[in-house]
């Protein structure tokens, strides 16, 4: 707790200097078609040239299950963590391979395993279609009215766009409303695993290192991309640095950070504060004994969870750091002075009048949303019938009822354009084990009947008068959506025949649905009044400080940078680098005690690696969460390390940046290559790594 303190103070420093709104050091996480040149020329006499950003942009790669990471040769090699692909590890483990626990390395391509619904996504173009999207917007419209207009235009540029060009095409939000990007992706979906650590190694130090440094992780993972059954031959991929980093170099993070709440006014954030935070957190820990529990009564069941549970964990975690900021009267303090500030300017510039109202508009929706706020996140979130099984029978039953709809009346998870990679997760053939499902639409019942009360009556139907855990067991014994050709068939059928079908989880989906659409609308609705009011200030942004800027976060191709450099805390001071002797000095301070054990492998290969090696390291790049998997990269476009974490400190750049304490943390590429090839005797990785193509 201290140490969160401490970083949290820090943030109380930010100060708006000569600027209403100046950005700090080595803060951003900037758009591709605007990256930060002027910045980057006067800081560190660097000028990107349009080639190196479309290099580095069509080397990234966006994981759709929820990260980043980088093409790694000419032959499809795609580098990121392994708590990124540990959804696909799991899915490819069985009873008799836990290739997520113990690991696995393919010497050719014929041993790489196909994994069975993992899309992966490269940004080929952006187009800023902001005129059009704001077009459709009436004057005098409601707010039902606006968010109708606004869903059909996004649709239909999508469609065009698909229609036109091949690639999925997703219209994104941007500065809360303040632009609209069409961001065009090649989409990769014959995915291969090529090579994973044992999780031991790649999680080492457990929860209790999870956000700490010094760390000694290899939370590396490789897959290969494939066309036509056969890997891809690429034009852009990024080549590999052997020395690595350097203390006080310049380096880049390209990744998709999830989302940043940066530009939240005060209402949003007590909003954060008060109501999201706790109920979230309230969830994650219910959660997180549940899956203790189902672990702790056998193997095998320990490894269906460990995904679930290191995913849980690690929220908690992250949560419980983010939620210590908002309780931060400092950090509160600061946000607050610095939209007094921009809303004193904005009131005494006639030619803005336009925002004059805007935050009085978002603090009367937020309040709006506020009233629906458990129904939402119980019922259309899904968190009280959160497990596989449901999440498959909301699909198939939103899908008959929005098939028919023209495409831009639709909800915009079933609008055209996003069809294909809607269907090709649906109908993937991912393993699912009835009692783990049991056991988690269980607790998700109790957590139901916790936050609306037994005798609710939406709590009434769904239990149908049945204990949550019998409820759950019939439900899940009953249904046959874990059948993927039952999947096809239902998915085809009409609205009047998925109402009629007798699949009881079907049926509860049923149930929900007219109360949680009803909540979703009226979200929705309220969603739309912030937005264009959000579009406002944007604009009074831009006009007191010019269109330059970063927005927050989108889980959208982005660029940051900064120095690779440690920091000083308590007096003392924190290097930029561990090196592998940190590893085994480490082991045996801890007695090599779980977590703290090393692995078989690096115990009996001790005396082939280096000590002296580089494994893991710091930067003051600005990253948050989805940013993990993220190529870093040297002026050159080399690789250089991989993100794989945050430092406790760092938690708050959900809400502000700050480079005093705040690191992000990397697995440098020198240690990757010297484990991979001396601890798992890989050379073959090693040699494609180091030379850009398959031997």
């Amino acid at each position: 707790m201290q140490l969160i303190k401490r970083g949290f103070v820090l943030v109380a420093g930010l100060t708006l200097g000569a600027s209403l709104l100046n950005v700090r050091a080595d803060e951003g996480m900037w758009l591709f078609s605007d990256p930060p040149k002027a910045k980057l020329k006067s800081s560190y006499q660097f000028e990107p040239t349009a080639e190196w950003m479309e290099h580095v942009q069509k080397s990234s790669v966006r994981f759709n299950s929820g990260g980043s990471g980088s093409f790694v040769s000419e032959d499809g090699l795609v580098m990121s963590n392994h708590h990124v692909g540990a959804d696909a590890l799991q899915k490819l483990s069985d009873d008799k391979h836990n290739f997520y626990r113990d690991g696995f390395a393919a010497r050719t391509t014929a041993e790489e395993r196909q994994c069975p619904d993992l899309e992966l996504n490269v940004l080929m173009s952006i187009e800023n279609v902001t005129e059009r999207v704001n077009a459709a917007v009436k004057t005098g419209m409601t707010a039902d009215q606006a968010f109708a207009a606004r869903r059909a235009i996004m649709a239909e540029i999508e469609k065009e766009s698909l229609a036109k060009t091949g690639l999925r095409s997703d219209v994104v939000t941007l500065f809360q409303g303040g632009q609209y990007h069409l961001y065009r992706l090649k989409k990769y979906t014959d995915v291969r695993l090529v090579f994973a650590p044992e999780f031991q190694s790649a999680f080492y130090g457990g929860d209790p290192d999870n956000f700490e440094y010094p760390r000694f992780d290899l939370d590396v993972c490789f897959f290969r991309v494939y066309e036509n059954n056969k890997p891809v031959k690429l034009q852009h991929y990024l080549k590999w640095s052997d020395h690595g980093a350097d203390q006080d170099e310049l380096i880049f993070v390209s990744g998709h950070p999830g989302r940043t709440s940066r530009k939240f006014t005060m209402t949003e954030l007590e909003y954060a504060r008060d109501v999201q935070f706790p109920m979230l957190l309230s969830y994650l820990n219910r959660n997180e004994v549940m899956l203790n529990v189902y672990s702790g009564r056998s193997g095998e069941n320990a490894r269906r969870a460990k995904k679930n549970l290191f995913s849980v964990q690690n929220s908690r975690k992250a949560r419980q750091g983010g939620f210590s900021g908002l309780l931060d009267p400092k950090l509160f303090a600061a946000k607050a002075e610095a939209e007094a500030k921009l809303r004193a300017v904005v009131d005494a510039r006639p030619e803005l009048a336009e925002a004059h109202g805007a935050w009085d508009e978002i603090a009367d929706a937020q309040r709006l949303i506020r009233e629906q706020a458990v129904a939402y996140r119980l019922l259309e979130a899904g968190l009280g019938f959160r497990c596989e099984a449901y999440d498959i029978a909301h699909t198939l039953y939103r899908a008959a009822h929005e098939r028919p709809k023209p495409n831009g009346e639709k909800l915009r998870e079933f609008r055209e354009s996003a069809r294909e990679s809607l269907e090709f997760d649906l109908f993937s053939a991912k393993p699912i084990y009835d009692d783990f499902e049991q056991v988690q639409l269980a607790s998700g019942l109790e957590y139901l009947v916790q936050q609306l009360g037994f005798n609710n009556g939406l709590v009434v139907k769904v239990l149908a008068g049945k204990s949550p855990s019998a409820r759950a067991a019939e439900l899940i014994s009953g249904t046959k959506v874990a059948n993927v050709e039952f999947r096809k068939s239902a998915y085809a059928m009409s609205p009047a025949a998925m109402d009629a079908i007798s699949d009881p989880l079907i049926q509860l989906v049923k149930i929900v649905d007219v109360e949680a659409r009803r909540v979703r609308k009226i979200v929705e609705a309220q969603d739309e009044r912030k937005q264009q009011a959000h579009a406002k200030i944007a604009r009074a942004r831009f006009a007191i400080e010019g269109a330059s800027g970063y927005p927050d976060a989108t889980f959208t191709l982005r660029l940051a940078f900064g120095r690779v450099r440690g920091y000083e805390e308590g007096g003392k001071a924190i290097p930029h680098q561990t090196v592998f002797g940190g590893l085994y000095e480490r082991a045996v301070a801890q007695e090599n005690r779980p977590p703290f054990d090393l692995p078989a492998a690096w115990q009996k290969r001790k005396r082939s690696v280096d000590l002296s090696t580089p494994f893991n390291f710091i930067s003051d790049a600005d990253i948050i969460g989805g940013n993990s998997g993220s190529p870093v990269i040297n002026r050159a476009g080399e690789v250089v390390g991989i993100i794989f974490d945050g430092n406790i400190q760092s938690l708050v750049l959900d809400f502000a940046y700050t480079d005093e304490v705040a690191r992000a943390v990397s697995v440098h590429s020198k240690g990757i290559t010297e484990a991979i090839g001396k601890v798992y005797r890989a050379p073959w990785l090693v040699s494609e790594l180091k030379t850009g193509h398959r031997r």
